[in-house]
């Protein structure tokens, strides 16, 4: 349940809308329980534009925002920005001004706030947009392990290892991911990563239990291999890894195919036709007339999945249907069950803007209690599978063996930080979007 000192209710709210208007920085100096101390945060991003990561997360760290249909206290204050590129259009500066917040040139100047020792008790490192140079294998080379390493330079130089969020997959590659993940275990760091599609509302709800014999799961996303083919894979270990008794154990291959390749795949029977339309099925309002032709799409729109095989045998796919970055769709089948269960992630009537709401209220967890709301080892598990994937691309569509990817963990129960759909009862597709940066949705409820 969400915390009731971080919790607004309706009534509350009305009674204080005027007052967050008039004095932006009064809610925020508040503590988050009894005489707690609010956690000081440090804010590292490539660049800060509308729409970009940066703003749709750093939206919910100023003023209450809707979580669940309620307005929820951030519980932490943000004290110092890294801005590592200026793009056309950029905020950070704007931003910083206007919330009095102080824009260092350097990652260390930020954990210090100014000073010359780490002034901070948790780093909330986005790496993601910005303009950055792309590898031989089609990888963005963003600088997210160059901000983690910076960050932990501070910490160890002061002894204290604050946690850190890292927007997305740890890294381009797999040997800097693993050694990211090394060092948090070593020192006994809260380590979050990840997006924030897992925790979207699902429509209808599903939940697979811990025990839930899962014997073939497809999840569908609608984008590029390396950029949406992460969330896929996300939104399928999210969903798959409550399937045993034991946990998650591992990747044992994976295969990246397309066009022709694929179609063969799935006469033999490697993943499954009428999955994915149950999948597909749980997002569009009526059944297509051939799920092989939605597949198909035209020209620009060339399918293709990864192929994941588990080290437990479990069969998966993350499958690519048409161009739409609000498509995240999953399916499964169950043992014993004849009809596969199936959901849509609805991220909100906003798009992928919304959908950081729920991240953000993870993060806040993390942040406050020093606690992974779940294991750094999922999204280590899901970045080793993608950066396998682009490599299988790559090679032809050649399946590659993963003895790298015996990483095994416990899986968390983390329906509390899952937005219910609630919030869209009162932001909705009427609702006209902030153009600025104008954190605070009491206006929203205010409104009414």
């Amino acid at each position: 349940m969400t915390s009731p000192s971080r919790e607004l209710t309706r009534r509350n709210l009305l009674a204080r809308s005027a007052a967050w208007a008039l004095a932006p920085g009064l809610f925020a100096g508040t503590a988050t329980a009894g005489n707690q101390k609010r956690p000081r945060v440090a804010a590292i991003f490539t660049e800060f534009r509308f729409r970009s990561h940066a703003y749709n997360i750093l939206e919910n760290f100023f003023r209450p925002y809707l979580f669940r249909g309620r307005l929820v206290d951030p519980g932490v204050d943000i004290v110092s920005f890294y801005a590592d590129q200026f793009p056309d259009g950029d905020m950070a500066r704007d931003v910083a001004k206007k919330h009095k917040v102080p824009l260092f040139d350097s990652i260390e100047k930020a954990m210090c706030v100014g000073g010359t020792s780490l002034a901070v008790d948790a780093v909330l490192s986005i790496g993601e947009h910005g303009d950055y140079p792309v590898n031989d294998l089609g990888q963005k080379m963003y600088p997210r392990k160059r901000f983690f390493d910076a960050a932990v330079s501070v910490m160890k130089r002061a002894g204290r290892y604050v946690p850190l969020f890292n927007d997305k997959h740890y890294s381009y590659r797999w040997d800097w991911a693993r050694e990211m993940v090394d060092v948090a275990r070593a020192n006994r760091m809260p380590l979050l990563a990840g997006s924030s599609v897992p925790l979207a509302q699902r429509r209808p709800c599903l939940e697979l239990p811990r025990g839930t014999k899962i014997t073939e799961a497809i999840s569908i996303h609608g984008g590029q291999l390396e950029s949406y083919g992460f969330h896929g894979l996300e939104v399928l270990q999210s969903m798959v890894e409550t399937r045993g008794e034991i946990g998650e154990t591992g990747i044992s291959r994976i295969q990246v195919l397309e066009g022709e390749a694929l179609f063969d795949a799935a006469r033999q029977g490697r993943w499954s036709l009428d999955l994915a339309e149950a999948a597909m099925l749980a997002e569009l309002d009526r059944r297509p007339r051939s799920m092989t032709r939605l597949l198909a799409g035209h020209e620009n729109s060339k399918p293709h999945a990864i192929l994941v095989e588990y080290r437990d045998g479990l069969k998966a796919a993350v499958l690519k249907v048409g161009n739409d970055s609000n498509r995240w769709n999953f399916a499964c089948r169950v043992d014993g069950e004849s009809k596969p269960r199936a959901t849509a992630l609805f991220n909100g009537p906003w798009g992928n803007r919304c959908l950081f709401k729920g991240l953000s209220h993870a993060i806040q967890s993390m942040f406050i209690h020093g606690r992974e709301p779940y294991p750094a080892e999922r999204t280590l598990l899901v970045t080793g599978a993608l950066d396998t994937a682009v490599r299988s691309y790559h090679a032809g569509g050649k399946a590659l063996d993963t003895p790298h990817l015996d990483v095994a963990y416990t899986p968390t129960d983390v329906s509390e930080f899952r937005e219910n759909g609630r919030s869209w009862q009162i932001i909705t597709k009427h609702t006209p979007q902030p153009r600025g940066f104008e954190p605070g949705d009491h206006k929203f409820l205010s409104q009414d």
